[in-house]
């Protein structure tokens, strides 16, 4: 099977969101084949959920798993590794208890300054668990709001090519790099908002295909529907021709 690269699945607002970001992962195996997994959430005052091993989609996840993964909102991940080991501490989603509440992302891409971040980072007390550069966005994003850290300040900081999918107790948050390296898009099933790497897994859940999210453009989603910010300074669009392969 060829490799790619990382393949990312959200959910917002289904019952069974667990097995559609099953099996939308399962249309985005193409994409990455080290390891896979899921986190879900029914919002704020619950527990996020989440199950994630090395293998392919249908070998971590079978029934048992997915009828664990209870919750309305959900973000799954396919891995090929382009930075970091290919170990279970590296796969993704990563999740996290801090003093934002509960959060989780799921990165496809590369961050250019990965090490003067991390280096900054520990400097000012992180401690890191994996060898990936997605876990830096993830320290960015839980650093204390009273610090006059936001979620939009913590993604100005970040340089390379990439889309981003983040979960937190209230938001599901989608993220493309300004030059619009990393495809993303976006779709609806029902009630429901699906966001996905690539079309293909709309297709397997009869989800209909909305549009594109837009380089450099954060789409956030919450109980009172959708609303975009565009953080990053605007750049010429540069696509990556493997994307289309």
């Amino acid at each position: 099977m060829p490799q790619h690269e990382c393949g990312l699945f959200g959910v917002f607002g289904h019952p069974n969101a667990a097995v559609l970001s099953y099996y939308g992962l399962f249309a985005l195996q193409h994409r990455g084949q080290e390891s896979a997994g899921i986190v879900t959430s029914n919002g704020p005052g619950t527990t996020f959920l989440f199950h994630k091993d090395m293998g392919l989609v249908s070998q971590v996840f079978g029934q048992e798993e997915l009828a664990k993964l209870k919750g309305t909102r959900a973000i799954g991940h396919t891995r090929y590794s382009t930075t970091g080991t290919s170990t279970i501490k590296n796969a993704q989603p990563f999740v996290v208890d801090c003093v934002r509440g509960q959060m989780a992302i799921a990165h496809n891409g590369n961050l250019i300054n990965a090490d003067v971040l991390r280096d900054e980072l520990e400097r000012n007390g992180s401690i890191f668990q994996t060898t990936a550069d997605s876990e830096i966005i993830l320290h960015l994003l839980a650093r204390p709001a009273d610090n006059g850290a936001t979620v939009l300040s913590a993604l100005r900081r970040i340089e390379g090519a990439f889309s981003l999918l983040i979960m937190s107790e209230r938001e599901l948050i989608a993220v493309r790099d300004p030059f619009g390296w990393r495809p993303l898009a976006l779709g609806k099933l029902d009630d429901a908002y699906i966001i996905a790497s690539e079309t293909c897994a709309f297709d397997l859940i009869h989800a209909q295909f909305v549009r594109e999210i837009a380089p450099g453009e954060v789409l956030i989603i919450d109980e009172n529907g959708l609303r975009s910010e565009f953080p990053f300074q605007p750049q010429q669009p540069a696509f990556c021709m493997f994307e289309y392969v």
